[in-house]
């Protein structure tokens, strides 16, 4: 079972990528070395540091029914300088 989900593209995470900081939505249960170890073993660059957050549920109302969004958890992988991960390719 891979800890990576997907890769989270914004324009806030575009933008982090100009200083090799690349967002990731991973499993509920994964842990730093985890995440470092499964980034650097699919994409084959070196790992730094990494930063785990955790996102609440929200509540939201449909009709006359409470319920809640899913909880997630990010994790943002900083590089090693001149490493770079190519999510997708710009079209120029």
């Amino acid at each position: 079972m891979s800890v990576i989900k997907r890769p989270i593209i914004s324009e806030k995470s575009i933008a982090q990528g100009a200083v090799n900081k690349y967002t990731f939505l991973v499993t509920g249960t994964a842990n730093k070395e985890q995440v470092a170890k499964t980034v650097e073993n699919l994409f084959k660059v070196k790992v730094t540091d990494v930063n785990i957050i955790n996102l609440a549920g929200k509540m939201k109302k449909f009709r006359r029914q409470a319920g809640t969004r899913a909880a997630r958890r990010k994790a943002v992988v900083t590089l090693k300088a001149g490493d770079r991960i190519t999510l997708f390719e710009e079209n120029k």
